[in-house]
């Protein structure tokens, strides 16, 4: 596992089409129990380097309800993006993931995380990439399904940028029937096994 950390860390595969250059963020460990897995980091995080290091990831941890220390700790929490690296901006928001990243790197890593109990799919590129949601389905319909995909240890989420505020006021049932089994799950997932 370090070993592929740190190769993935060092990757340059799509540097030339980076704007503000490679810098692969990611958190993992092979006895990592959840599995969050979103777009790409956002400059705040490409600057600092820790993923959801920003008022989303403010936001993702009071969904889940886990304070920051069991949020960084990689033994118990595994942040994994579809894109490791900042892709850039255009027209007021992030540009997609780069599609080089998650076809080179998730074959490797995912299979490493095998103590994982619960993956966060957050977003419609990570929903696309791991629940096989065809593009162009809308993000609404896929996590108003949340509970077909709970069985196979999956819930697909809205991003928590407050940008998507609006799209939480709207979806009333996502606070009330969906953050309460969100929370059950996380809590449930960080168990350490005896």
């Amino acid at each position: 596992m370090e070993r592929l950390l740190r190769e993935i860390r060092a990757c340059q595969i799509c540097a030339a089409h980076l704007p503000h250059g490679p810098r692969p963020v990611l958190q993992a460990s092979a006895t990592a129990r959840l599995l969050i897995v979103s777009q790409a980091p956002g400059r705040k995080v490409h600057l600092s380097g820790v993923p959801f290091d920003d008022v989303s990831g403010d936001r993702l941890r009071e969904w889940v309800q886990i304070d920051r220390d069991t949020f960084y700790d990689a033994s118990r929490v595994a942040v994994v993006s579809m894109g490791f690296c900042f892709p850039g901006s255009a027209h007021g928001g992030d540009l997609p993931p780069r599609p080089e990243c998650a076809p080179t790197w998730h074959p490797r890593l995912l299979p490493l995380l095998s103590q994982v109990q619960l993956t966060l799919v957050i977003g419609q590129y990570a929903q696309m990439g791991m629940l096989g949601v065809p593009r162009g389905t809308r993000l609404t319909d896929t996590v108003q399904r949340w509970r077909d995909y709970l069985p196979s240890g999956r819930l697909p989420l809205p991003h928590p940028s407050p940008r998507n505020r609006p799209w939480v006021m709207h979806n009333l049932w996502f606070e009330a029937e969906l953050l309460p089994v969100l929370r059950q799950r996380v809590a449930a997932a960080l168990v350490a096994p005896r």
